[in-house]
Order: C-alpha cells, then sequence, then structure tokens
C-alpha cells in the first residue's frame, strides 16, 4: 500500500514539474526572445546560423521607440484610458454584484446567464454600430470613445467575480454596520468592497489588462496621431518593406512593463482572488 502511495506521489511531481516547464516555455521564452531581439541590431538578425545572445547588447533601440514615434504620447494615452475604463468598470460592477448577490431579485439567475451570454459577443461584430454611435456622439478622436466600450466589454467578467466575493461576506456584517447608522450604499462601500479586496483587485486588474492590450476599436475610433494608443502606436514602427524588428521588440518590452509591475505588486492578491472566488461561486 505504502508502494502505492509512493509511485503516486512519484508521478504526481513528475506532472507538476511537466506543467511548470510547458508554463515556462510557453510563457517566459517567448519575452525573453523579445528581449534579447530588442537589444539586437538589424545585421544579428540575419546572421546564418542564428545568435541568441547579441554580442554587443545595443540598448540605444529603447531611446529611439521615442525618437521615431511620439511614444511617450502613446503610453500616456493607454494609461489614461485604462485607468479611467478600470474604475468606471469596477464601479457599476460593484453596484451590479451588490444586487446580484444581496437583493432578492426574481430572475437573478436568468440575468446572471445574461451577463455571461454578453461576454461571449466579439467586438468585430460590434464595431459597426459602436462607430456609429461614437460619430454621432461626437466622440471620435476622444478618450471616451475608448473609455466607455472598454468598460462595458469587461463589465461581464468583473461582474461575476465581484458577485462570488460578495456571496461568501456574511450579510451580519453589513446589518450591524447598517443598524450602526450605515446607509445601504454605506454598508457596500465601507464593510463589502473592503472585505472583498482581492476580488476588487483581481477584477481591476483583469478590466485595465483588457483595456490596455486592446488593438482594434483603438485603431477604428481614434485616427488622429495624438490619440493613437500604445498597441496601436507599436505598429507604426514598421514600414512598406521594412520591419525593424529590435525597435518593434524594444517598444513591446516597454508595452509590458506596466501589466508586469501591477502583478508583480498585487500578485497575492490576484492569486486569492481567483482562487477564493473560485472556491465561494
Amino acid at each position: 500500500m505504502n508502494s502505492q502511495v509512493r509511485d503516486k506521489t512519484f508521478w504526481q511531481k513528475i506532472m507538476i514539474v511537466v506543467a511548470l516547464v510547458v508554463l515556462v516555455v510557453n510563457g517566459v521564452y517567448p519575452l525573453v526572445w523579445i528581449f534579447l531581439t530588442s537589444i539586437k541590431n538589424e545585421l544579428e538578425l540575419t546572421q546564418v546560423p542564428i545568435t541568441y545572445f547579441p554580442q554587443t547588447p545595443n540598448f540605444g533601440n529603447y531611446a529611439q521607440v521615442f525618437q521615431a514615434q511620439p511614444f511617450a504620447r502613446f503610453f500616456l494615452n493607454s494609461l489614461v484610458i485604462s485607468s479611467l475604463s478600470t474604475v468606471l468598470c469596477v464601479t457599476v460592477a460593484a453596484f451590479a454584484a451588490y444586487a446580484l448577490a444581496r437583493l432578492r431579485l426574481r430572475y437573478r439567475r436568468i440575468i446572471s446567464i445574461i451577463i455571461v451570454a454578453a461576454s461571449m459577443f466579439p467586438i468585430v461584430s460590434l464595431i459597426v454600430p459602436l462607430f456609429q454611435i461614437m460619430r454621432g456622439l461626437g466622440w471620435l478622436n476622444t478618450y471616451w470613445s475608448l473609455i466607455i466600450p472598454y468598460a462595458t466589454f469587461s463589465l461581464p467578467i468583473s461582474t461575476l467575480v465581484l458577485t462570488a466575493f460578495f456571496q461568501g461576506i456574511p450579510e451580519d456584517l453589513e446589518s450591524a454596520a447598517m443598524i450602526d447608522g450605515c446607509s445601504r450604499f454605506g454598508a457596500l462601500w465601507r464593510v463589502i468592497v473592503p472585505l472583498a479586496a482581492p476580488g476588487v483587485v483581481t477584477a481591476a486588474i483583469l478590466a485595465f489588462v483588457n483595456s490596455w492590450n486592446e488593438f482594434l476599436l483603438a485603431l477604428t475610433f481614434n485616427s488622429a496621431p495624438d490619440m493613437k494608443t500604445v498597441p496601436v502606436g507599436v505598429m507604426l514602427y514598421q514600414g512598406e518593406f521594412s520591419f525593424p524588428w529590435p525597435l518593434i521588440s524594444a517598444a513591446i518590452i516597454i508595452t509590458i512593463i506596466p501589466i508586469m509591475v501591477l502583478i508583480l505588486i498585487f500578485q497575492r492578491r490576484i492569486i486569492s482572488g481567483l482562487t477564493a472566488g473560485g472556491v465561494k461561486g
């Protein structure tokens, strides 16, 4: 019996190691390759056989990123749009999640199904009506043309994440706060939201990443040079017949930095948010 347990434990460890190797190869290796490309020159990229490490690292590509295009402006645009859309999304999602978790709604299950179904619509199928709406409102080439759609598209998953957390918080805490003089709104923001901090952070990170990486709407709605976002700005470095891969790779690395910083700062809350939310849901 002990031999069978040891064999089972051994194979479980092997599976974990294999999974970790696949994760590293799939996730870390492309990032390392892009970084190594960003510090090479054009000649090294065309050498045969391939050189994996640059002979003379060229960090000047990172300075060239800001000289060849107004990349600082693109970065600022993405930061403002992603931040505001995240705040709007999490705020609205908190109200929706509270209603689903606490209020005795008659068709709560149907509403939840509709929320899930709404998240399945691809952006490309909605781009024409959205463009007409933004043009009618006069919002083309403004921040609002992206803030509102980004918040809307991230709203279903944020609502579901927060609903799972709100359902796991005892109603007695909320009732005690209301007895002490808090309104229902005050109990939500002073009791429920702080206790669901891991879920709030998880929803915010997901909304921010979705907004930061979005390309199609940014390309369609904001065509003015000073209103482009980072994903669209990276595309501008390629010419009609030239692809300066070191420059493009350097721009990609700069684009990834904010996401990496957010994940490093909030990694514990993200992990606890995903795991606890899955258990409570």
